[in-house]
């Protein structure tokens, strides 16, 4: 990655831990790839599962020493931190209803803290969460991935700079097709948990994949929401969370225009979309579209021009961009330089934090705790306002 050496973030890995992602788990893995991309960080330590077999199994999978694989997250936050060679961060990436009560217990034992998205399963305890990470100090990085691609960045930066003008439209949509069935009716370990209340919170696609459409909007955009109206839907019978959500947004006035207004349609149940994540924003000069699936390309229209591509790492390329690509353009970069950009920017954050006592440069991007409340905000009032037939909420 440009622009973000070792010398500038301090060298040598970080030590870090991770709660979840053992046997049977997919973002464990990713999350694990991520973090070891660009040599800032060495896995040392797991509560891999809340199952002690499948946690020790996991562990020695993994190479972890079998003393630094623990049957929980509240043993290994205990532990960890009274080792001189102690975890400095640990990831979490259980489902939701654990992200709270571990994050705490690290948090409160010293260790800055990597979560999985959405936050927490209500506002209310992601609200005390964040007072906890206030009160501790320490780094939070909520790992809302697509914000760490470099097109999005370079989308992020010309909206900043004025380049499309006021903005007036912004259209966000993730749809998938993997639960069209009822998967969790055959154990699939992941459809379950997903459509758990108890595991997974009030969202089902909302809070899977509509928070990230909701968080790429809000980040790219800058704009504030205001209020909502949604329309939740459970196609597959007996399924007892969403898979289906269409929301229309009323952003803040910015003071010198017409507030924008948005749409967002996320969807697990939309055959032919494998990962279908895509971002359209519209203003007073020209339009931005990108397409996660197409991630090294964002299409750019000035108003009664041609469409221009830009390509990451080429051509109209801005620093923001170049500063997070590894390899010359039309090679393609994706989901998992994504995700590793997010661990980079991580590490400088914890660097700055806990070996220089400081903050880290201006440049350093990732989502925070606040972005995980504001999600959860955003998925209770899409809640609230289906269940009183689409009535425009605020947030």
């Amino acid at each position: 990655m440009v622009g973000a050496s070792k010398s500038e973030t301090g060298g040598g890995p970080i030590r870090y831990g991770m709660v979840g992602g053992g046997q049977g788990a997919f973002i464990g893995a990713v999350h694990r790839i991520a973090a070891r991309m660009d040599n800032e960080f060495v896995l040392v330590a797991g509560a891999l599962s809340a199952n002690a077999e499948r946690a020790k199994a996991s562990a020695a999978e993994l190479g972890l020493d079998a003393e630094r694989s623990y049957a929980s997250y509240a043993e290994m936050a205990k532990a960890e931190a009274k080792r001189p060679d102690g975890i400095e961060a640990v990831a979490i990436v259980t489902p939701n209803n654990v992200h709270v009560p571990a994050a705490k217990a690290f948090l409160e034992a010293g260790i800055h803290v990597i979560c999985d998205k959405p936050l927490a399963t209500t506002l209310a305890e992601a609200k005390k969460l964040a007072a906890i990470v206030e009160k501790t100090g320490k780094v939070f990085v909520l790992t809302h991935n697509y914000t760490a691609y470099p097109m999005v960045r370079q989308a992020r930066e010309m909206v900043a700079k004025g380049v499309l003008g006021d903005i007036r439209i912004v259209q966000s949509e993730y749809p998938q097709d993997w639960l069209t069935e009822d998967l969790a009716a055959t154990g699939q370990k992941q459809a379950s948990w997903r459509g758990d209340p108890k595991q997974a919170g009030a969202g089902g696609a909302l809070g899977d994949i509509g928070t990230h459409a909701y968080n790429l909007a809000r980040f790219v955009s800058g704009l504030e929401l205001d209020s909502l109206s949604a329309d939740l839907d459970a196609f597959v019978p007996g399924r007892l969370l969403d898979d289906n959500v269409n929301v229309m947004l009323r952003f803040k006035p910015t003071g010198k225009t017409h507030p924008a207004k948005g749409m967002i349609w996320a969807s697990q149940v939309a055959p032919g979309h494998e990962n279908g994540l895509k971002l359209r924003i519209y203003g007073s000069k020209g339009g931005l579209e990108w397409v996660q699936a197409d991630p090294n390309y964002l299409w750019y229209t000035p108003f009664g021009q041609p469409k221009q591509l830009i390509t990451r790492n080429g051509a109209g390329a801005l620093p923001v961009a170049g500063r997070v690509s590894r390899v010359p353009p039309g090679h393609p970069e994706g989901y998992l330089e994504g995700f590793a950009n997010i661990y980079q920017e991580a590490a400088r954050a914890i660097r700055a934090a806990r070996r220089k006592g400081g903050k880290p440069a201006k440049d350093v991007v990732f989502p925070t705790i606040q972005d995980g409340v504001e999600g959860m905000a955003f998925i209770e009032a899409c809640v609230k306002s289906s269940r009183k037939n689409g009535a425009w909420t605020k947030l």
